[in-house]
């Protein structure tokens, strides 16, 4: 396990000795290394670009790698509530370890961001709020695309974890009631190199479309299997895959499919009055500034949302109790439960004591890869 710290981290040395007791203690898991960490890399670069203070309290940032490894996650976590004294949990980008790290939040009452979908429901994740859109949110907007666009039958090849069991899941839920179901269903690890008998499964019986479930570069494995056993149907990914990395690795195998994102990722091409124009675009000049054209992914735009949010609650929780209490993680709770609509790079939250998922079904955006680049595609 790497131990990485960012821009912001101030020598929090493995245990609460010499922390002052105004500082804002943030302990965040990301896979660094292993099979998502073309997730994680670029949500620490976005953490390194958050304010060094809120409120006028010192942020302090601990950054560990969880490898993608819900053990590795559980220990981060643990680490972090037990020797740093942190208020404020957030992590993992893949689902697997963001669960991991919901529990010991739950154990321990601190507030957890996660950057990975993940069930929030108030009796499974009580102190765990979404970031990314919830796969439900992100299944409607599929779902009304394939239906807009005549799709009746849909194949299934998707992660054989967490994540692509909660996405097929929520996709039943908004197709039930229309003509269009699932005629096949084929699942692979995050970890393997290859999904040929996958592919010629979930292709045989020729479905109006496929949806992969994948994130990350990883996505453009089974997509590219797809184009190569001839697959000539559409091809939907979801929003772990709405990055570049998914047109670098994939090419012109990858052209033409559609992808499910946050407002964000097309920025420019919003409507002047969206809520999440102005927001996106600061984010993206900031971004693209320091990494060049083009460079934007979603998960960066998590991080950034959650800079946007801890500058909405933090004030408002230094109110009431000082940082490193167990009342300062209780008000931070309350803030955000409170803070009504925050409009952020992936749409806009609405956070309540019911509703850890934030996001409303119209927050979807479908894009689609035409000439190497992202078109937006009418509502």
């Amino acid at each position: 396990m790497t131990f990485t710290k960012s821009l912001l981290v101030l020598a929090l040395a493995g245990s609460a000795t010499g922390v002052a007791l105004a500082d804002i203690n943030i302990g965040v898991s990301l896979p660094l290394t292993g099979p998502t960490s073309a997730l994680g890399i670029p949500i620490k670069n976005a953490i390194a670009l958050w304010p060094t203070s809120i409120g006028g309290e010192k942020i302090n940032v601990i950054i560990l790698d969880d490898a993608t490894d819900p053990t590795n996650a559980t220990k981060n976590a643990r680490r972090f509530v037990t020797d740093d004294k942190v208020d404020i949990l957030m992590g993992s980008a893949a689902t697997p370890p963001a669960n991991a790290v919901a529990a010991v939040a739950a154990e321990t009452g601190t507030m957890h961001l996660t950057f990975a979908p993940i069930d929030v429901s108030t009796g499974k994740a009580p102190w765990s709020y979404n970031t990314p859109q919830s796969t439900l949110v992100m299944s409607h907007a599929i779902a009304a695309h394939m239906k807009k666009t005549g799709v009746k039958t849909v194949g299934f090849l998707g992660y054989a974890d967490a994540y692509g069991e909660l996405f097929l899941r929520d996709m039943k839920v908004k197709m039930a009631g229309t003509d269009m179901k699932f005629v096949s269903e084929e699942r692979f690890a995050r970890t393997d190199t290859s999904v040929t008998g996958q592919a010629l499964k979930v292709t045989a019986g020729n479905p109006d479309a496929i949806l992969i479930v994948a994130s990350g570069s990883g996505a453009a494995m089974p997509h590219k299997a797809l184009i190569e056993r001839g697959y000539k149907g559409k091809i939907y990914q979801t929003h772990g895959a709405a990055s570049r990395d998914l047109m670098r690795v994939g090419g012109k195998d990858v052209e033409g499919a559609f992808v499910v994102a946050g407002p964000g990722v097309v920025a420019e091409q919003l409507p002047a009055n969206h809520p999440s124009k102005q927001v996106a675009m600061t984010h993206v000049t900031a971004w693209e500034k320091l990494y060049g054209p083009n460079s934007r992914n979603p998960f960066a735009g998590h991080a950034y949302d959650a800079s946007v949010i801890l500058q909405k609650i933090i004030p408002i929780a230094l109110k009431s109790a000082k940082p490193g209490t167990k009342e300062f993680r209780g008000a931070l709770k309350a803030a955000l439960e409170n803070a009504g609509p925050i409009p952020l790079f992936h749409g806009t939250v609405n956070y309540t004591a019911t509703n850890h998922a934030g996001y409303t079904d119209d927050t979807g955006v479908i894009m689609q890869i035409v000439n190497g680049d992202w078109k937006l595609q009418p509502k």
